[in-house]
């Protein structure tokens, strides 16, 4: 199964019980402006996920700058948007591609099998000239039954471990621009650099104008990644990981993970080396 859904694909699903699509807009350093921007306008039917009260949990000390949410609280908010695991999910934001992807990761922890990313987000589909409401949603409430996917959640536990031991079974991705890679500059974490023994794809290399490349594309970028290998992707804070993860995916990659914590949190343990 694929992990993007182009729009015309989506359009004629749009009366479907069987579906919930779901509106991941969100703007950093501007929290309120997504659900804003649900309020005026959406894609029919669409329930809105914030990226930092929905898809996100409470920041602490360790975890970093979006760690994973409350699992309780989110499978209620499943449950009150009339979503069962057998739902079919699209999400999508305003064309970023990353908010819609962290829901695809997320979802796909939880062991959910079927849900996507709208491919272009919300900026491709207003362009396309398809309907769109004002309307909040209402659907009566479900049972959501959680069955976690280990498979694709890389632990710090087990990112700690790589940097120990550095085994040649895995990969480390740092999907940062190549600048804060480099510990040139850092213009939100304490410390600049990267986890040692990673390497750099730049999440926006997978993306053309909000759209995923290709699946030859795709390949391409990743050519110097053995596919045998455990990837071990991550960001910052575990967001921009997310478009990086559906890519190798797609690209055919079978053993994908995310460092949700990402750079944030490991640096939140001072005694991390870094590179």
């Amino acid at each position: 199964m694929s992990y993007i859904m182009g729009k015309e694909e989506l359009l004629p699903l749009l009366t479907s019980n069987d579906i919930r699509i779901c509106d991941c807009r969100f703007r950093l350093g501007t929290p309120d402006a997504g659900k804003s921007e649900y309020d005026q306008d959406h894609i029919p039917g669409a329930v809105y996920f914030d990226l930092e009260k929905d898809l996100s949990g409470i920041v602490g000390e360790h975890g970093g700058r979006h760690p994973l949410p409350d699992l309780t609280t989110f499978k209620g908010k499943l449950e009150a948007y009339g979503i069962t695991n057998d739902t079919v999910l699209v999400a999508y934001d305003g064309g970023e591609g990353s908010y819609a992807s962290r829901f695809v990761w997320l979802l796909s922890y939880l062991g959910h099998r079927n849900v996507q990313v709208l491919d272009g987000g919300y900026a491709a589909w207003k362009d396309a000239g398809y309907p769109i409401d004002t309307a909040g949603a209402d659907y009566p409430a479900t049972d959501y039954h959680i069955e976690l996917n280990e498979s694709v959640f890389a632990s710090y536990e087990k990112v700690k471990e790589y940097t120990l031991k550095n085994p040649d079974d895995i990969v480390l991705v740092d999907s940062r621009e190549s600048k804060r890679y480099q510990g040139i500059e850092e213009p939100i974490d304490k410390k600049a650099g990267h986890i040692p023994g990673a390497v750099n794809k730049l999440w926006t290399k997978v993306l053309d104008n909000g759209h995923f490349k290709k699946k030859e594309e795709l390949q391409e970028n990743f050519s110097d990644i053995d596919r045998d290998k455990e990837i071990i992707v991550y960001c910052g804070s575990g967001v921009t990981a997310s478009p990086n993860y559906i890519a190798l995916k797609e690209a055919g990659f079978k053993h994908v993970l995310i460092y949700i914590g990402s750079y944030s949190d490991w640096i939140s343990y001072d005694d991390n080396p870094i590179e």
